[in-house]
C-alpha cells in the first residue's frame, strides 16, 4: 500500500475546515500580522499578472485584484477552498479572476507563461523541503523579469518558545529545531470571533529557506521581515492580540527577479 502523502491529509483539513477560512474582511490572526505586508510588498499592483500558489478561498487573491492587478490566477489543493475561491468572485470582479484545483509542487497547467507577482501565503508551511524546492523552481521559471515573489511562512522559532495557547500555536512535541525539520507539527490559529481554526507546519529552519532559494536559481538575498503583534492591532482589540504581543509570529520573504 502506498503510504499517504501528506499533502493529502492537509487538503482533508482544509477541505473539513473551509468554512472558517471564508471571509470578507479580516478575522484570523495572520490576516492583521500578515497579509497587509503581504499587500504592501506586493505593489505597485496597477497593471501586474499575480499567480496566487496556495490561494486557499482567494482572500490575498481578491486584496491583489482590489488593489489594481490585471488578472489573477490561483491554485490550491483543497478543491472546498478552491470552490469557495470561485463563489466569491462569481458576481464580478475587479479583473479576470480564476481558481484550479492543484499541488503546486507538480502543477503545471498554468494560463500564462510568466507572471509579474508570485506569491505563496503560509503554502510552503505544508510542503518538505524537496516540495518546497520543487515550488520555487515552478516560480523562478515563471516569474516575469523585473517580477516579485512573496511568500510567507510560521517564524521557524515559533514552536519552540509559545506555549500551546491562543491566538496561535504549534506543538513540537519535543522535537529540536534541527531534528524537527521536514516534520509536521500541529496547531491552532484563532479568529477574532473566539473560534479555533486547525492548521499545520512542516518545520524547516531558516537554512533550508536560503538552501531552497538558492536551489532554484534565485541568486539574491531576499528582503526579510519578522511579522508579530503591533500597537496598532493592540489599540484594535487588546484582548485578542494582547496573548501575542512581543512574540516573532510569522516571516515575510521577497525576492525581486532582475
Amino acid at each position: 500500500m502506498r503510504p499517504q502523502d501528506p499533502a493529502d491529509s492537509f487538503a482533508g483539513m482544509f477541505d473539513q475546515n473551509a468554512d472558517q477560512w471564508a471571509r470578507q474582511e479580516p478575522m484570523i490572526l495572520s490576516d492583521f500580522t500578515a497579509r497587509p505586508l503581504v499587500l504592501q510588498e506586493l505593489k505597485p499592483l496597477t497593471g501586474k499578472h499575480v499567480l496566487d500558489l496556495g490561494c486557499g478561498e482567494g482572500y490575498v487573491a481578491r486584496l491583489a485584484a482590489q488593489a489594481g492587478a490585471s488578472s489573477v490566477f490561483g491554485i490550491d489543493i483543497s478543491s472546498e477552498m478552491v470552490g469557495r475561491a470561485r463563489q466569491a468572485v462569481s458576481q464580478g470582479a475587479p479583473c479576470p479572476m480564476s481558481f484550479e484545483s492543484g499541488n503546486a509542487a507538480r502543477f503545471q497547467d498554468f494560463p500564462r507563461e510568466q507572471f509579474d507577482r508570485v506569491i505563496a501565503i503560509f503554502m510552503v508551511s505544508y510542503l518538505s523541503c524537496a516540495d518546497m524546492t520543487a515550488v520555487f523552481r515552478t516560480v523562478r521559471s515563471r516569474l516575469a523579469p523585473g517580477g516579485r515573489f512573496i511568500f510567507t511562512v510560521p517564524h521557524p522559532s515559533l514552536p519552540y518558545i509559545r506555549p500551546l495557547e491562543k491566538p496561535v500555536y504549534f506543538d513540537s512535541r519535543g522535537r529540536d529545531y534541527f531534528a524537527g525539520v521536514d516534520q509536521s507539527y500541529e496547531g491552532y490559529i484563532w479568529r477574532r470571533d473566539g473560534k479555533a481554526v486547525p492548521v499545520s507546519y512542516m518545520h524547516k529552519t531558516f537554512a533550508d529557506y536560503f538552501n531552497a532559494l538558492a536551489a532554484a536559481g534565485f541568486q539574491t538575498l531576499p528582503k526579510i521581515i519578522e511579522l508579530t503583534v503591533t500597537e496598532e492591532h493592540l489599540a484594535l482589540d487588546p484582548a485578542f492580540f494582547q496573548g501575542a504581543v512581543g512574540y516573532p509570529l510569522q516571516v515575510l520573504f521577497r525576492i525581486d527577479a532582475p
